[in-house]
């Protein structure tokens, strides 16, 4: 979200946050985004671990839609979103995800690539479907792995990846220079 943050207050992410939400309520986002000026929110997610419940999904609708978003952008959000979040946002989520898709989904993606043996790794950016990391790539950068990587330095190594390619995506995605039909993704 700092990378964000920082990418439109520089220009070169021609985007404005309308609206920061956490499911964490004392988020170091939270913090980040007041800093940045932009208006920030604590909704709590209910009682489930992975998701939203049925209370706190129609809560987070309602403040995207008041904040007028364009695109919804998740940034350490672990709760998979379904259903009514995913119609009302269609094909206007994303998410960044630390492996190359389709390999390595769900959660501690770099720690799964050091263990599978894997000689390189990095990140994708995907529009949210209704699966598990599962929908259409914008974009992907790669990271080598190490021979003395453990899975906290390849992690550092492929978050400083992420900063620089999530706000390259939604830069582009807000310039219009990324258009989806369906799986495939044409970049102008």
């Amino acid at each position: 979200m700092v990378a964000i943050a920082e990418g439109c207050a520089s220009g070169k992410v021609a985007a404005e946050i309308a609206i920061v939400i956490s499911d964490v309520e004392n988020a170091g986002i939270l913090t980040h985004a007041r800093n940045a000026g932009a208006r920030a929110e604590y909704i709590a997610p209910g009682k489930f671990r992975t998701k939203l419940d049925e209370t706190a999904e129609p809560l987070y609708i309602q403040r995207l839609q008041e904040a007028a978003v364009d695109l919804v952008v998740l940034a350490g959000f672990m709760r998979i979103l379904k259903g009514d979040f995913l119609r009302a946002f269609s094909q206007k989520v994303v998410n960044i995800h630390p492996s190359l898709l389709p390999a390595f989904p769900g959660l501690e993606a770099w720690r799964q690539a050091l263990e599978y043996g894997v000689k390189v790794t990095g990140c994708t950016v995907h529009l949210v479907d209704q699966g598990v990391d599962s929908g259409p790539i914008l974009a992907q950068e790669t990271v080598p792995v190490l021979q003395d990587d453990t899975a906290e330095t390849l992690h550092q190594r492929v978050q400083q990846v992420e900063r620089r390619l999530y706000p390259a995506v939604i830069g582009a995605w807000a310039a219009g220079k990324i258009t989806v039909n369906g799986r495939k993704v044409i970049w102008r």
